[in-house]
């Protein structure tokens, strides 16, 4: 039986850029390891990985909640620009709950970061999404 979400990987080319981005969002850069190796390999199913992997998480969460980033030495990453539509098969978007998302995205906005939508009422919730890095998208809700 599942108990609670763990964590959410992104590959990022520009691992400053996405530390930055979940940075105002709250998460803190918790381990930073290389992983590589015969054993890595066959896990990730991924011949030759070498990658950094760093692993941020949002302090005071409960439950515990990270994000983990990996950046690719070998092989090289693979680009995905469908990422950017949300209509792509597979992952989507993440979504993080606020207490006030009309200052959340004032205070996001502050720092450069553009909300893609004008946020949408809908099943409880106040909805918008806003644009990362490297076509991360993060959707924020506050609950009535």
């Amino acid at each position: 039986m599942l108990k609670h979400f763990d964590h959410l990987t992104f590959v990022v080319e520009q691992p400053e850029a996405a530390l930055a981005f979940f940075a105002l969002l709250g998460f803190e850069l918790g381990q930073s390891v290389v992983i590589s190796g015969p054993q890595m390999a066959r896990y990730m199913g991924i011949d030759g990985i070498e990658c950094e992997h760093r692993t941020l998480v949002l302090q005071n969460a409960a439950p515990h909640c990270e994000i983990q980033l990996l950046t690719y030495r070998q092989p090289a990453a693979l680009p995905n620009s469908d990422l950017a539509s949300r209509r792509q098969c597979g992952f989507n978007h993440v979504c993080f709950a606020v207490d006030d998302l009309d200052a959340e995205l004032q205070r996001l906005q502050a720092h450069g970061v553009q909300p893609m939508n004008e946020g949408l009422e809908f099943h409880d919730r106040k909805l918008a999404f806003v644009a990362g890095p490297e076509h991360i998208v993060v959707e924020l809700a506050q609950w009535y």
